[in-house]
């Protein structure tokens, strides 16, 4: 019993989702009660306490599930990953309209009125959905106007369900970004984080976490035979994208920041500290 990945099953000794029931021990089951992240970007904690370690984010409009409120914070697990964590209450919102759009920039802005001069009332990440009324036109510029209030640039918005097909292309955009423990958005990210965010953006739900990728994301690769764009490297707790037969692109602690390098100089240099890569993936895309 327990031993489910507690990153990805909600239970604890004292409280658990009844869907574990029978897998796991705990005093108590709880449905898990609907909502959505309505912070730009929320903080998972792996406790109650924001001096825990940073997990991974949720972006605007991710719909959760809730299994407890207490003292300010929420027990949560995310719907389209599956991660489970603390997030403070104050993030989460009650279920509202449908998402319509996704914004497809690593970061824009909400302003309260159609005119870009207007102080903004929030940034956002990249993945962050909205639900879009209708359109305004200022001075040459086109607003998406939001059904919670606000605009948006319209260009920096997609509708949901169109996808970039190359999602290689939607890595090469966050190129500089601020690496980030836990990081999922476009104000600071991980190397995980980068592959999850990246694939999203293309349609594909992706685990979280680099151990989780290395299992499941499409099929082990020999790089004799040759690597390609697309393809993955993973080491003992980091991934990288290759973004052609020679290069790769990944968010590393070396530079701190979301970078490109030869394949070869990588291998050279991170095998010192943490040895050669464990494995290549091709994603089936």
């Amino acid at each position: 019993m327990n031993t489910l990945d507690r990153r990805l099953n909600a239970f604890r000794p004292d409280l658990a989702d009844e869907r574990l029931k029978g897998k796991v021990e705990a005093s108590r089951f709880v449905s898990g009660v609907p909502a959505v992240i309505v912070a730009p970007v929320a903080d998972v904690h792996s406790a109650p306490d924001p001096s825990a370690g940073i997990d991974t984010q949720f972006l605007h409009g991710d719909d959760v599930l809730v299994f407890e409120r207490r003292d300010s914070w929420a027990w949560i697990q995310g719907e389209r990953d599956g991660y489970v964590g603390y997030v403070p209450e104050a993030a989460l919102g009650a279920i509202g309209p449908m998402p319509t759009h996704v914004l497809a920039v690593p970061r824009s802005f909400v302003y309260p009125e159609p005119e870009l001069k207007t102080p903004p009332h929030a940034a956002h990440s990249m993945g962050a959905r909205f639900s879009v009324d209708g359109e305004v036109e200022k001075r040459g510029t086109r607003y998406a106007l939001l059904a919670s209030g606000g605009a948006v640039i319209a260009k920096h918005l997609r509708p949901i369900g169109e996808v970039t097909a190359d999602y290689v292309s939607v890595a090469e955009k966050f190129l500089n970004t601020p690496y980030l423990w836990g990081g999922a958005s476009g104000f600071g990210i991980d190397c995980s984080g980068l592959v999850q965010l990246s694939m999203f953006m293309a349609g594909h739900k992706t685990p979280r976490d680099t151990d989780m990728q290395a299992e499941r994301i499409g099929s082990p690769l020999n790089p004799e035979d040759g690597l390609k764009r697309g393809d993955l490297v993973f080491w003992r707790g980091h991934v990288a994208i290759m973004t052609d037969t020679e290069t790769i692109l990944h968010a590393n602690g070396y530079t701190m920041t979301v970078s490109q390098e030869p394949l070869a100089e990588a291998i050279s240099r991170i095998e010192p500290l943490y040895g050669k890569p464990t494995g290549f993936r091709r994603p089936e895309l």
